[in-house]
């Protein structure tokens, strides 16, 4: 009976602290981290101030604790695709950024003032590099001087400010982000190679 009582209470405090993370990803989403309030992410997320400097700290540990899980809901998205195809491992990078794209370049841009963030910056940008490494290594040159522009090139054009350009500037939608970063990787990579 206690244990259950001590998962039920665990559950209970996960969900509160998934219920914080959410309110303060949600005010993120709408306002520069400066302007927003403990009090506010409190209220959204129906908790006391309390609890929520208890359990993250204050508003730059909980910002990095928003940071991190949804670093890592970003890396299990991307490792998903089932099919290492070109189209579709574009198709499900276009998706990611429909839905993270404009949160990951707000983080960058206001990452200096939060304690913690820089790190974690650098850390989903060395991720990024190493996706764009591994997801399209049969297509880099075997020469290594060109091997590295060429990657630093697809880095680039799979990158979210590639993608924003496209969006947000060029008017572009989804579909059609897909074909033009398609059509620039083309541009740089080596053809596909024939799978048996």
């Amino acid at each position: 009976m206690r244990s259950y009582r001590m998962s039920a209470r665990a559950e209970s405090a996960e969900r509160t602290g998934e219920r914080i993370l959410d309110a303060m990803l949600e005010r993120f989403a709408e306002s520069p981290y400066e302007r927003i309030r403990l009090d506010d992410v409190a209220a959204d997320a129906e908790v006391t101030v309390q609890t929520v400097i208890r359990r993250f700290g204050g508003k730059s540990g909980l910002m990095v604790a928003v940071v991190e899980r949804e670093l890592a809901r970003i890396v299990e998205a991307r490792e998903l695709v089932a099919d290492p195809g070109p189209a579709a491992v574009l198709a499900a990078l276009v998706q990611h950024y429909e839905r993270y794209g404009s949160l990951i370049l707000k983080m960058y841009a206001e990452a200096s003032l939060v304690p913690g963030l820089p790190e974690l910056a650098i850390r989903g940008r060395a991720y990024h590099v190493d996706w764009c490494r591994r997801v399209f290594a049969d297509r880099l040159p075997a020469d290594e001087p060109v091997r590295a522009r060429r990657l630093a090139q697809v880095v680039a054009v799979c990158d979210a400010t590639t993608w924003r350009i496209l969006r947000a500037d060029g008017g572009l939608a989804p579909s059609e982000v897909e074909l033009a970063l398609a059509e620039l990787l083309d541009a740089v990579l080596d053809p596909v190679p024939d799978r048996p």
